[in-house]
Protein backbone atom coordinates (compact mmCIF):
# COMPACT_ATOMS: atom_id res chain seq x y z
CA UNK A 1 0.00 0.00 0.00
CA UNK A 2 1.24 3.47 -0.88
CA UNK A 3 0.80 6.97 0.45
CA UNK A 4 -2.58 8.66 0.65
CA UNK A 5 -3.87 10.44 -2.45
CA UNK A 6 -5.98 13.58 -2.34
CA UNK A 7 -7.69 14.62 -5.55
CA UNK A 8 -9.53 17.80 -6.39
CA UNK A 9 -11.07 18.43 -9.80
CA UNK A 10 -11.63 22.08 -10.67
CA UNK A 11 -12.86 24.26 -13.51
CA UNK A 12 -9.96 25.87 -15.36
CA UNK A 13 -6.17 25.75 -15.40
CA UNK A 14 -5.78 28.95 -13.37
CA UNK A 15 -7.89 27.41 -10.60
CA UNK A 16 -5.76 24.24 -10.79
CA UNK A 17 -2.55 26.20 -10.27
CA UNK A 18 -4.14 28.10 -7.38
CA UNK A 19 -5.30 24.79 -5.87
CA UNK A 20 -1.82 23.33 -6.21
CA UNK A 21 -0.22 26.36 -4.57
CA UNK A 22 -2.71 26.49 -1.68
CA UNK A 23 -2.49 22.76 -1.04
CA UNK A 24 1.30 22.73 -1.01
CA UNK A 25 1.41 25.71 1.36
CA UNK A 26 -1.12 24.11 3.72
CA UNK A 27 0.49 20.69 4.14
CA UNK A 28 3.52 18.51 3.57
CA UNK A 29 2.47 17.03 0.22
CA UNK A 30 3.87 16.35 -3.20
CA UNK A 31 1.92 16.86 -6.42
CA UNK A 32 1.41 14.35 -9.22
CA UNK A 33 0.82 15.38 -12.83
CA UNK A 34 -2.28 17.47 -13.50
CA UNK A 35 -4.87 15.78 -15.65
CA UNK A 36 -7.33 17.60 -17.90
CA UNK A 37 -10.76 16.79 -19.21
CA UNK A 38 -12.78 18.72 -21.74
CA UNK A 39 -16.35 17.49 -21.29
CA UNK A 40 -18.73 16.99 -24.18
CA UNK A 41 -20.88 19.97 -23.12
CA UNK A 42 -18.30 22.75 -22.63
CA UNK A 43 -20.77 25.56 -23.45
CA UNK A 44 -22.88 24.62 -20.44
CA UNK A 45 -19.98 24.83 -17.98
CA UNK A 46 -18.56 27.84 -16.09
CA UNK A 47 -15.14 27.10 -17.67
CA UNK A 48 -14.79 24.59 -20.55
CA UNK A 49 -11.86 22.69 -19.03
CA UNK A 50 -11.74 20.53 -15.93
CA UNK A 51 -8.36 19.85 -14.31
CA UNK A 52 -7.55 17.22 -11.70
CA UNK A 53 -4.87 18.06 -9.12
CA UNK A 54 -3.44 15.08 -7.20
CA UNK A 55 -1.67 15.45 -3.83
CA UNK A 56 0.40 12.70 -2.14
CA UNK A 57 1.35 12.36 1.52
CA UNK A 58 -0.16 11.26 4.80
CA UNK A 59 -3.95 11.13 5.15
CA UNK A 60 -3.87 14.21 7.39
CA UNK A 61 -1.66 16.16 4.98
CA UNK A 62 -3.60 15.35 1.81
CA UNK A 63 -6.87 16.13 3.59
CA UNK A 64 -5.50 19.51 4.68
CA UNK A 65 -4.16 20.14 1.16
CA UNK A 66 -7.46 19.31 -0.55
CA UNK A 67 -9.46 21.45 1.89
CA UNK A 68 -7.10 24.44 1.47
CA UNK A 69 -7.19 23.96 -2.30
CA UNK A 70 -11.00 23.96 -2.31
CA UNK A 71 -11.15 27.24 -0.40
CA UNK A 72 -8.79 28.89 -2.89
CA UNK A 73 -10.51 27.43 -5.96
CA UNK A 74 -13.90 28.72 -4.84
CA UNK A 75 -12.47 32.26 -5.03
CA UNK A 76 -11.72 31.72 -8.75
CA UNK A 77 -14.18 29.24 -10.21
CA UNK A 78 -15.55 26.13 -8.52
CA UNK A 79 -14.74 22.60 -7.44
CA UNK A 80 -16.17 19.79 -9.56
CA UNK A 81 -15.40 17.07 -6.99
CA UNK A 82 -12.81 16.02 -4.43
CA UNK A 83 -11.82 12.70 -2.89
CA UNK A 84 -9.22 11.20 -0.53
CA UNK A 85 -7.86 7.66 -0.91
CA UNK A 86 -6.20 6.81 2.43
CA UNK A 87 -3.86 4.16 1.03
CA UNK A 88 -3.47 3.64 -2.71
CA UNK A 89 -3.25 0.00 -3.73
CA UNK A 90 0.09 -0.77 -5.40
CA UNK A 91 -1.61 -2.16 -8.53
CA UNK A 92 -3.57 1.11 -8.95
CA UNK A 93 -0.48 3.29 -8.45
CA UNK A 94 0.31 3.40 -12.18
CA UNK A 95 -3.03 5.10 -12.86
CA UNK A 96 -1.87 8.18 -10.94
CA UNK A 97 0.90 8.72 -13.46
CA UNK A 98 -1.42 8.77 -16.47
CA UNK A 99 -2.37 12.24 -17.61
CA UNK A 100 -3.99 13.82 -20.62
CA UNK A 101 -1.16 16.33 -21.07
CA UNK A 102 1.21 13.56 -22.22
CA UNK A 103 1.47 13.13 -25.96
CA UNK A 104 2.10 9.35 -25.61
Amino acid sequence: MGKAVGMIEVYGLVAAFAACDAGCKAANVTVEHFDKNKPANPDGLPVPLQVLVKFRGSVEDVTAAVEAAAVEVNKISSVVTKHIIPSMEDSAEKMLHLNAFDKN
